[in-house]
Formats: C-alpha cells, structure tokens, sequence
C-alpha cells in the first residue's frame, strides 16, 4: 500500500480532504458559524465546499478506474482511505447545517 500512495492520484484526494477540513475548522473559528438567511448566497466557503466536492469524486473515480484493474486488493486499501478522508468535511458541514 505504500508503494501505491506514493502515487498523486492515490494521495491527493486525501491530501485535499484534510486541506477542506482545515478550511472549514479555521473559517469557524475565524468568522463563527451565523444562521442562515433564506434570500441569501450562501456565500464563497459554501462555494468552495461545492467545488471541493466534486473535484474529490472526480479523483477518487479516476484513482479506481486506473488502480483497480492493476493492483485490486492495494488499491482498495487507498480507495478505502480516500473515501474515509471525505467523510470528516462532509460530516462536520452536515452537523452544522443541521
């Protein structure tokens, strides 16, 4: 498995999941979290968590589409990561609209 994270494709996606994590933690301790207003935008940081999102999917598909046929039982164990890193933003930016 060490060998495979080695790769950019296997450690960005987590890489960039902790990065969003840390924006998140430091936007809230910066700016506080404020209720929101329907009429509003929801903003840049909302923006930015849109973004994020969808470029992770997209990296974490294309680590699978280009690991899994190579080296399956490996490249689970890194997906397995990959995936396990986007569930701390996405779960505290849940928690907080809830």
């Amino acid at each position: 498995m060490t060998l495979l994270l080695k790769r950019p494709a296997a450690w960005i996606p987590i890489a960039l999941s902790l990065g969003m994590l840390a924006f998140i933690l430091i936007y809230i301790a910066t700016y506080g979290i404020s209720p929101p207003t329907p009429d509003a935008d929801e903003g840049t940081p909302a923006h930015l968590f849109q973004l994020w999102l969808v470029l992770e999917a997209l990296m974490i598909v294309f680590f699978a589409i280009k690991w899994l046929s190579r080296n399956l039982k490996e490249a689970l164990k890194v997906l397995a990561l990959q995936i396990a890193a986007v569930l701390p933003p996405v779960a505290t930016v849940l928690f907080l609209e809830h």
